[in-house]
């Protein structure tokens, strides 16, 4: 086999582009088994993998050798697996249930839903989502509500807006957290960051907005500051990004976004780039004592 992309069908839909070494990582876990059907480019149709010559067997040989905690063990980056038109879907209606309120609950949940539950993990498989609408329907409530406080041109009133915005948004992160599942059961992974920090970051980040680039090297430090404040992982979550990556990409996102029709194609690029900069690591390797 070669280093190709490859897809897979899985719940009736193609799934993918996957690498080699991630289509063999779901081979040993069960995700893809020997009926599935796989596709790559030179192939003259979709075929069971088991079909495929050295993929099943060279996997299954393979799988005695690893020690047993190999897979609770694994280091690397997060990836996510993201359908082009149905991620746009749901992030405009993300946008649309922000602006109209009411519906912010539903909208939101759903798109948190659809992202976490395609993103991959190394050694764990997909991640899983439990949380409801109307777990916390009112912080979705008062984060619309506050967006449009937030404009009233008086600046007290923008600045308490925006100190409430960035409390919600703590109680989002800590909320998202405390329903991620891994492996078919809890992750009981905790955000611990305390919330006067978490403002404080917000608020460093749109004051960064007055310098024209400072932001995109804020951000990096906030999102290290936030996987700092993750507990209950065997493995440290750390993020790798430098503020000059997060700058160029952003501007090309940006770009892609004021020419309209790249919307689709600039929003996956930018999301899938952004989610692989989180990592998991060994605790207190240079890594994670460099992130």
């Amino acid at each position: 086999m070669s280093n190709r992309a490859w897809y897979y069908a899985a719940q009736g839909q193609q799934q993918g582009p996957i690498s080699e070494e991630q289509l063999r990582d779901f081979v040993a876990r069960g995700v893809v088994n020997a009926d599935t059907l796989v596709w790559t480019e030179g192939m003259a149709g979709w075929e069971k993998a088991g079909r495929i010559p050295g993929l099943i067997s060279d996997v299954a040989d393979q799988s005695p050798a690893l020690p047993p905690d190999f897979a609770a063990d694994s280091e690397g980056p997060l990836s996510v697996e993201l359908d082009l038109w149905t991620f746009l879907g749901w992030a405009v209606l993300f946008v649309i249930g922000a602006a109209f309120i009411i519906p912010a609950p539903w909208t939101a949940t759903y798109f948190y839903r659809y992202v976490i539950e395609r993103i991959h993990v190394p050694g764990r498989g997909f991640l899983a989502f439990t949380g409801q609408p109307l777990d916390i329907w009112y912080v979705f409530i008062g984060l619309g509500v506050l967006s449009y406080v937030g404009t009233s041109h008086r600046a007290i009133v923008e600045l308490l807006a925006l100190v409430g915005q960035a409390f919600l948004s703590w109680m989002v992160i800590r909320w998202l957290a405390a329903n991620v599942v891994a492996d078919k059961r809890p992750a009981e992974i905790r955000f611990e960051g305390s919330p006067l920090a978490y403002v404080g970051w917000y608020v460093l980040m749109i004051v960064s907005t007055i310098t024209i680039i400072g932001w995109a090297w804020v951000i990096p430090a906030w999102m290290r500051w936030i996987c700092r404040n993750i507990q209950g992982t065997r493995r440290e979550i750390i993020f790798t990004a430098s503020g000059l990556e997060v700058l160029w990409r952003t501007i090309v996102f940006a770009l892609g976004c004021a020419f309209i029709i790249p919307i689709p194609w600039v929003l996956r690029w930018y999301t899938q780039w952004y989610v692989s900069q989180f990592g998991l690591v060994a605790r207190g390797s240079a890594l994670a004592s460099d992130a």
